[in-house]
């Protein structure tokens, strides 16, 4: 079925179709948009494929834009799914959970984990811990403690992290021997207004992140 909107052109493909006569459909449709509906236009037309409940794999997602690449004009804006991967699902689940992580991380070594972490491990110098949600600290840091990666500003660093080579949130970095900080399990780091690294007590979080407070299980 296409629709025409302000931007382009949108295509939906039948669920109970086989792929072969999804194909087939689009061939014929494209020939005839070429041929009538669209013959007389000399500027760009996008299309967004949407496939509804089918998950096109990358395989058949190059075997649509094959065909559309024989009309020069016509470009595939984007496809689009009312459901989601297996993979995508996991990924989802992940940056929403806080997980508990026990790692000894060395010299030369990074850790990486999806959403927010409750580290009790060991992170040596040179080691690397880089989270893409908030951290919250219970073990012993000496490495490099990186929040929010690679793009979250709104993440914190929670506890006692005055031992650790830097603090990174976001691409806000603070080298803590710089900073002047006590050894404290209620100091938070956080990247203020200005985008700057900044430092408050674990009892302002609410103010400074309620959204995280509240998913944190807050009152």
């Amino acid at each position: 079925m296409l629709k025409g909107h302000n931007e382009g052109y949108e295509i939906t493909l039948k669920t109970t179709s086989s792929f072969a006569n999804i194909l087939t459909e689009l061939q014929e449709l494209f020939a005839g948009l070429k041929s009538g509906q669209l013959s007389a236009v000399d500027q760009p037309v996008s299309f967004d494929i949407l496939t509804g409940d089918r998950l096109l794999s990358a395989t058949e997602k190059k075997a649509i834009e094959a065909i559309v690449e024989k009309y020069p004009l016509f470009s595939i804006h984007k496809f689009a799914a009312n459901v989601i991967s297996k993979l995508e699902a996991y990924e989802m689940v992940n940056k929403k959970s806080l997980h508990l992580d026990g790692s000894v991380i060395r010299n030369g070594q990074t850790k990486v984990i999806m959403g927010d972490v409750l580290f009790i491990g060991d992170l040596h110098q040179g080691g690397i811990l880089q989270v893409s949600g908030s951290v919250f600290l219970m073990g012993k840091s000496a490495g490099i403690v990186h929040a929010g990666f690679p793009n979250d500003p709104e993440a914190i660093i929670a506890g006692d992290f005055h031992q650790s080579q830097q603090i990174r949130i976001s691409d806000a970095i603070a080298i803590i021997s710089q900073e002047k900080l006590v050894a404290d399990q209620e100091t938070v780091a956080y990247v203020n207004d200005l985008h700057v690294l900044d430092y408050t007590k674990r009892s302002q979080i609410k103010q400074i992140r309620p959204k995280l407070f509240s998913k944190l299980g807050g009152q």
